[in-house]
């Protein structure tokens, strides 16, 4: 379990009999809010149990542990007290539902609900297997104990991960990032319209040869740093300082150009 979410420290409070429960829950839908707040404070537990189900889910469980405790509210607010039901078990699927609902409205990529219950039965059937068998198990087998193709099971793990940004950072050192951009290449391009208007080819004259060849392959070729640093014998590191440096030498060739230009 998250430290962050034992480190809440939440409070102590006694479990409640079913008589107190539904006179809390009368007084509560009449609006007295010390009763509402006893039923909240004193269901904490049960919000904090159910959130535990959704570790490893991408979003923060304190995040989740509040939204679950909107889901306490509702139950509290909408709780029939003509059907001889207890509380705690119409208000799990109301908090359950909650935060299931946050979690498939806050993801940026937008995917089918039976994608997404495919994820979650996945996810459990994952942790259930972990339990079993000591270790991570394998996507034959995940598929196999869901009776389900192991396309499925690829496709609902792939929908259950975040997005990555393209400008996260990979790797850092002596403050020359290389973001997740750097590793990436589109065969479909073969110029880039930018250096053009510049015109870098004929700045490109005006520098070394590796410097001028790394910027071809950069930005002509669009060649990832990886494969440029494979074709150099040098670290991808390397090769991110030398591309900085060979931009900023064109950035200094431009400056007169530019003040020429203003006058």
């Amino acid at each position: 379990m998250s430290s962050r979410l034992i480190e809440m420290n939440l409070p102590r409070f006694p479990l409640l009999k079913d008589g107190e429960v539904r006179e809390l829950i009368k007084k509560a839908q009449e609006g007295d809010r010390l009763a509402r707040d006893r039923l909240v404070n004193c269901n904490l537990k049960l919000v904090f149990n159910l959130v535990k189900r959704f570790q490893n889910r991408g979003c923060d469980l304190e995040d989740l542990f509040q939204i679950g405790c909107i889901g306490l509210i509702k139950a509290i607010d909408k709780f029939d007290l003509n059907y001889d039901v207890r509380f705690s078990t119409y208000a799990v699927p109301m908090i359950v539902g909650e935060i299931r609902r946050f979690l498939r409205d806050d993801n940026p990529v937008k995917i089918s609900r039976s994608l997404k219950e495919t994820a979650f039965k996945v996810q459990l059937a994952r942790e259930k297997l972990t339990g079993k068998i000591g270790r991570e198990p394998t996507v034959g087998e995940l598929a196999e104990d869901m009776g389900i193709d192991r396309e499925e099971v690829v496709a609902a793990m792939e929908a259950a991960q975040a997005p990555a940004s393209i400008y996260e950072v990979l790797h850092q050192d002596d403050g020359d990032p290389i973001y997740l951009l750097d590793q990436l290449k589109d065969e479909s391009v073969s110029d880039a319209p930018w250096l053009d208007r510049l015109a870098v080819k004929e700045l490109l004259r005006n520098l070394p040869e590796r410097d001028r060849q790394i910027l071809i392959w950069r930005f002509f070729e669009d060649r990832t740093q990886a494969d440029i640093a494979a074709r150099l014998g040098l670290s991808q590191v390397q090769i991110s300082r030398l591309e900085r440096q060979a931009l900023k030498k064109i950035r200094d060739l431009l400056k007169p150009a530019a003040g020429d230009e203003n006058n």
